[in-house]
């Protein structure tokens, strides 16, 4: 079987890992989460990725979330899996995700540890000659790509995007305006649609969305604006709802991947407000305040699911 070497492009989906008030993973929640991301026309399924709680995770919820990604996304769009802590495990989830059909993984950086460039590439290569999938390399926090390092593993075939989640732009325009489109480059910084502007013009066509969980056509919106040049769409975006909801993703840590499932809860989607430590759950005022601009952004731009279209 001849595999396509090309990553998803477009806005990026990454579900959540929604728990019941047991504690144990709900697939049924997860099912109508990665659902509402396809028809919300997002190009893709991250899934049990950072959003996906990976490090919380047992091997059998890894398992199953895979399972029901796959399932729900049926061929229509690709399915990406999270790898990553450590490379024994990275490898039996590169082939366990082989096993159950998805199209590729992206690869988390190794756990605690800050290695060297030439460890760094030892970690990435071991991973990527397990499997023949399409493959996704994601820089940030102990896992930093000078560009040698970068480039030598771009001679793996499998190598079909990178993901930046540093933000050192300097390094990002190194990385890009050397290498140019033999990779996909995706932000993948945290709320991406905030620092998209400034990675557009370096070829970047691509971002991870977490608030597409709960306003995907506001994602959709933010991101044909910014593409056509409409600044005034852009900055009423900013200033009414991504900037909004931005400050209250920064006042706690955590809010990252908890402030997406009280979204969802928001939305009427059955994820609760549950998360496993050490995050920890929205708190009352900040929920409350989300509320607000999300009524708010549903008031001002409402939703035109004819817009839509895989």
């Amino acid at each position: 079987m001849t595999i396509e070497r090309k990553a998803p492009t477009g806005i990026l989906g990454f579900p959540v890992a929604p728990f019941k008030a047991n504690g144990k993973l709900d697939e049924k929640a997860l099912e109508r989460n990665v659902q509402f991301l396809i028809d919300g026309g997002l190009t893709s399924i991250f899934i049990a990725c950072g959003s996906g709680e990976f490090q919380a995770l047992s091997k059998g919820e890894y398992q199953a979330m895979v399972e029901v990604a796959v399932s729900v996304a049926s061929g229509k769009v690709p399915v990406y899996t999270g790898v990553g802590a450590n490379v024994s495990q990275a490898i039996e989830q590169v082939k366990l995700s082989e096993d159950l059909g998805a199209d590729g993984y992206l690869v988390l950086p190794p756990y605690l540890i800050e290695g060297e460039q030439e460890g760094l590439f030892n970690y990435y290569k071991a991973i990527l000659e397990s499997s023949n999938l399409n493959a996704i390399v994601y820089q940030r926090d102990n896992a930093i790509l000078q560009l040698e390092t970068l480039q030598r593993l771009i001679d793996y075939p499998q190598v079909v995007g990178f993901k930046d989640g540093y933000g050192n732009m300097e390094l990002i325009v190194e990385q890009t305006q050397t290498i140019g489109d033999r990779l996909e480059w995706i932000n993948g910084m945290p709320f991406a649609e905030i620092t998209m502007p400034s990675y557009v013009p370096l070829g970047c066509n691509t971002y991870s969305s977490a608030i597409s969980n709960y306003i995907p056509h506001i994602s959709r919106m933010y991101f044909k604006a910014l593409l056509e040049g409409n600044n005034q769409l852009v900055r009423d975006l900013y200033v009414n709802v991504l900037l909004p909801i931005n400050r209250i993703r920064k006042s706690r840590k955590g809010y990252a991947v908890s402030l997406i499932k009280a979204g969802m809860e928001i939305i009427g989607l059955p994820v609760g407000n549950t998360v496993r430590s050490p995050i920890i759950p929205v708190e009352k005022e900040h929920y409350q305040a989300l509320e607000q601009i999300l009524k708010s952004a549903f008031e001002k731009y409402p939703v035109d699911n004819k817009e839509v279209s895989h």
